[in-house]
């Protein structure tokens, strides 16, 4: 197949995805390094915290973009289920011990500084995944099965 017929993974949702992983990127790196410089010493854990998602957003968002490798399939893979069990965690937390969290992160009450964005996002980037599988992971667990 010659590079202009094969299908281009970044169509329909796949770039809906990465667009929205952009501006998440976006706003918690803002959010977080406005944070950090202003307030640290007020809520170090929540300000860390939102600087992690941000690093994970970033992550997730260039995992997104170059998935059609095997090696930033599996980055993406790692980045947005580490995302989905720290906007789990972090939301459950936040509802049973809201004095750890004085200041809102980005994954505080799953995320609802951002509609809830953060809940639903991991969920749908790894349905995504699994549905999109690049030629090289389709290849290889070929060759596994044989």
């Amino acid at each position: 197949m010659s590079s202009s017929q094969t299908p281009r993974r970044m169509t329909g949702i796949g770039r809906v995805l990465v667009v929205v992983y952009a501006i998440l990127a976006l706003g918690a790196t803002g959010r977080s390094v406005v944070q950090i410089i202003e307030r640290f010493h007020d809520a170090p854990l929540a300000f860390t915290l939102s600087g992690v998602s941000a690093v994970v957003y970033i992550l997730a968002t260039l995992a997104l973009i170059f998935s059609a490798s095997r090696a930033w399939y599996r980055i993406a893979w790692v980045a947005i289920c580490f995302e989905l069990v720290g906007v789990l965690s972090i939301g459950t937390l936040s509802l049973v011990r809201p004095e750890l969290f004085p200041e809102a992160t980005v994954w505080s009450f799953f995320g609802i500084g951002y509609v809830f964005i953060p809940l639903v996002l991991p969920f749908l980037g790894l349905w995504w995944l699994r549905t999109h599988r690049p030629a090289t992971v389709v290849a290889a667990e070929a060759v596994e099965a044989a």
